[in-house]
């Protein structure tokens, strides 16, 4: 019993000795942090970090560093991959020209790099000589503009159609510059089988050329600092002549003006005309007006639009005509045949006369016709007949006989039927017979 109670007390004052002892160590530990807090007010402290700056190939950078409660220390400026003291307080150490430096009451400390060059690309420190030695540092970026590198671009490029063309372009920049192709017209380019109006890359690959990627091709580097760069080069593609013709038959009738027309592709440029089928070239001056031939030829890129007008037709000009297309690559020609058609009749106009239906009380028309071989003209009244049978008024008119002509009750005439005249024949025939016999 004796003994846990001496255990106990000695647990007790155990206790409160460390507890004493802790206490103790807190209250010395929390004056030297105070007294370290006095101390850290009395030395120079940055007041704010350097910022990151971007600056483009030949602008001028400017690095600040901003110091508090600088007192009696210095401040010096230091490129961190060279470790190259740059300026020590108001002296700039450098031999670096394009390197100056400027402050504003011993808090801003400005780093000025005139025309930035790549090589200033780096981290730069701004140091206090404290003990120990207090800084800050900050990064400068220097970007470049894409540039198209000349020696390792294509140029333009003259090729057989049919062969295969591989075009590259090479550019330079930081960041690295990003290369595409196109069409400087804005169409879309045949490649690989798809129409795609950009091409991704430094190589433009084109198998099996045809006239219809003949045109000027832009190789467009950027990187996201302006300016964008391009360089255009022209592609062209060399074939023969090729030739189509519209109509190769014409019809004209004499006295008529008529145009022949015909078509033509080549590259090199053709040396296009007419002849006759006779092989006479047909040489026109328009400086003449009413010329027999006047020529024209439309270009259009590699095609030709060609029309050969003739004036006023004449027999001697009907025929054969042909059209001609030369380059240095070959020759093609094709033929028109201009036939003679009837010239078109004039349509005779004629005046209709219009019968008039309408019924007017107490007057009366009269239209007039020819009957048969009499020679005489009947008359009809309008105001008992309008010209329409359908008109249940007084039936069909009368017709007025010549005088003296022999007509049935039904008022027509005896001799109407075939059979009636045969039968009068027969009686004229037996009596002329019986005649003669005796």
């Amino acid at each position: 019993m004796r003994t846990t109670i001496m255990a106990t007390f000695a647990f007790i004052f155990t206790t409160i000795a460390t507890a004493a002892i802790f206490a103790e160590g807190k209250s010395s530990q929390s004056s030297d942090s105070k007294a370290e807090y006095n101390n850290e007010l009395n030395f120079p402290r940055f007041a704010e970090p350097i910022p990151n700056i971007t600056v483009s190939v030949g602008r001028d950078a400017l690095l600040a560093c901003v110091v508090d409660n600088l007192k009696g220390y210095k401040v010096a400026w230091v490129r961190v991959d060279t470790q190259t003291i740059l300026s020590i307080h108001h002296n700039v150490i450098t031999q670096n020209p394009r390197i100056t430096l400027s402050y504003n009451d011993h808090r801003s400390w400005y780093l000025q790099i005139k025309e930035v060059e790549e090589n200033d690309r780096g981290w730069y420190m701004c140091q206090i000589n404290t003990d120990p030695m207090r800084s800050r540092k900050g990064y400068l970026q220097v970007v470049v503009p894409p540039v198209i590198l000349e020696q390792y671009t294509s140029n333009d490029m003259v090729v057989r159609e049919g062969s295969n063309v591989t075009l590259n372009c090479r550019a330079r920049g930081y960041p690295e510059p990003y290369i595409m192709w196109r069409r400087e017209d804005g169409s879309e380019m045949s490649i690989g089988g798809e129409n795609v109006a950009v091409v991704d890359g430094e190589v433009l690959s084109i198998v099996k050329v045809s006239r219809l990627h003949m045109a000027a091709y832009l190789c467009v580097a950027s990187n996201g600092v302006p300016p964008s760069v391009s360089k255009k080069l022209e592609l062209r593609v060399q074939f023969p002549p090729m030739l189509s013709i519209p109509n190769q038959l014409e019809g004209a009738y004499t006295g008529q003006d008529v145009t022949l027309e015909c078509h033509t592709e080549a590259y090199p440029a053709s040396i296009n005309y007419w002849t006759t089928d006779r092989g006479d070239m047909i040489i026109s001056d328009t400086s003449r007006a009413g010329d027999k031939f006047e020529t024209l030829s439309i270009s259009n890129g590699y095609s030709k639009y060609m029309k050969l007008k003739i004036r006023s037709v004449g027999a001697k000009d009907f025929g054969s005509y042909r059209c001609v297309a030369k380059n240095s690559l070959g020759e093609t020609d094709g033929l028109i045949k201009l036939d003679e058609i009837p010239a078109p009749t004039t349509p005779m106009t004629t005046e209709i006369y219009q019968l008039n239906r309408s019924r007017v009380k107490n007057r009366k028309k009269y239209d007039f016709v020819t009957i048969g071989d009499y020679g005489v003209e009947e008359w009809r009244d309008n105001n008992d007949y309008n010209g329409d049978f359908s008109l249940p008024s007084r039936g069909p008119p009368p017709i007025r006989h010549p005088p003296g002509a022999y007509h049935n009750s039904s008022h027509s005439p005896l001799l109407t039927t075939p059979s009636t005249c045969l039968v009068i024949l027969a009686i004229l025939l037996a009596a002329m017979n019986a005649m003669l016999l005796r």
